[in-house]
């Protein structure tokens, strides 16, 4: 939108056409980055790194590593970031019980009439 101005279109123009409010603009133009925003990237950068050299590694195992690496941060926040991004262990997770299995044999009440021979017949 600068650019925009540069050449000599103003900003009210600018942000009707982009069907944007000038106040968040010009607070976005005073400070683009927020102080959070700067922090959460460091600690994605130390769990990255982290998860990089040892991709078996989960959330808290990352969370200590980026301890170590000078950027404490909660587990839960290490779970957050590293979920946001897709950064999951090696190993993967657990399925859930009965989940991703095929199915068995059928089930079947009258065991008498279904006995099967060994040769794959009825018997009498």
């Amino acid at each position: 939108m600068t650019e925009l101005a540069a050449d000599g279109i103003p900003i009210a123009v600018t942000c009707r056409v982009l069907k944007l409010s000038r106040q968040p603009y010009y607070r976005w133009l005073a400070s683009p980055v927020t102080d959070s925003e700067v922090v959460e990237a460091y600690r994605a950068n130390a769990l990255f790194d982290a998860h990089r050299d040892d991709p078996e590694f989960g959330y808290r195992l990352l969370a200590d590593e980026a301890r170590v690496a000078g950027q404490p941060m909660a587990d839960r926040t290490a779970w957050r970031i590293a979920s946001a991004h897709g950064w999951w262990s090696a190993f993967g997770k657990r399925k859930g019980r009965g989940k991703g299995r095929k199915a068995g044999p059928p089930v079947r009440d009258d065991r008498l009439e279904n006995e099967v021979t060994s040769r794959g017949q009825r018997a009498p």
